[in-house]
């Protein structure tokens, strides 16, 4: 299941100006769920870079974060993915969220269901 997240980009982008921003979610769920997230940002070198995104429920409760180890400043946008992700079933929908290294998390999350959560 893929979201495309360009329209909400365009009427919000001057909120997050230097912020990283979440462009696309492709998430697969046959019972242990696999997330592609691409992400954008102005990275400036290692003191300001998207450094991670984040699974976390709709009330906050982080299930697996993909940690950046590096500045991608030739690499935007770019896509990381995170498997292995264990959700319960009952759990329907969850957030995905990012931060840089100078803002921490950026005010844009996105909401995602989960395929066959019926």
């Amino acid at each position: 299941m893929r979201y495309s997240i360009a329209a909400l980009l365009l009427l919000s982008s001057a909120s997050f100006a230097n912020e990283v921003s979440i462009l696309e979610v492709e998430v697969e769920c046959p019972s242990i769920c696999t997330f592609s997230v691409t992400l954008e940002h102005e990275d400036e070198g290692w003191h300001h870079y998207a450094d991670k995104w984040e699974v976390v429920t709709l009330d906050g409760r982080l299930l697996k974060a993909r940690v950046l180890h590096h500045p991608h400043e030739n690499e935007q946008p770019f896509t990381r993915s995170l498997s292995g992700v264990a959700i319960p079933p009952e759990i329907k929908q969850v957030k995905i969220r990012a931060r840089d290294s100078k803002h921490g998390y950026s005010k844009q999350e996105v909401v995602v269901d989960l395929p066959n959560r019926d």
